[in-house]
């Protein structure tokens, strides 16, 4: 998959995860940028991506992410 398609995949997933239908995210976008997205279901959202994407990432792989590009990055990694 290439940058653009898990993007769209990710903003999909998010969108229903968070429940905000017309949520826009792009590589820039981080967790304080998304009001529903805090500590508590940090972990949650990241179980459905490993689900949705059939990955794992470890624990201090996702305690790293600053972004949404570095999460494309370590999906493309892993797929």
């Amino acid at each position: 998959m290439n940058t653009q398609e898990i993007l769209i995949s990710l903003q999909t997933l998010m969108r229903k995860f968070f429940k905000i239908p017309d949520l826009i995210i792009s590589e820039i976008t981080t967790a304080k940028d998304i009001d529903a997205w805090n500590s508590l279901n940090h972990m949650s959202l990241i179980s459905e991506i490993e689900k949705q994407f059939k990955i794992q990432f470890d624990f201090f792989e996702v305690m790293d992410f600053e972004n949404i590009d570095e999460l494309v990055k370590s999906i493309q990694n892993k797929i």
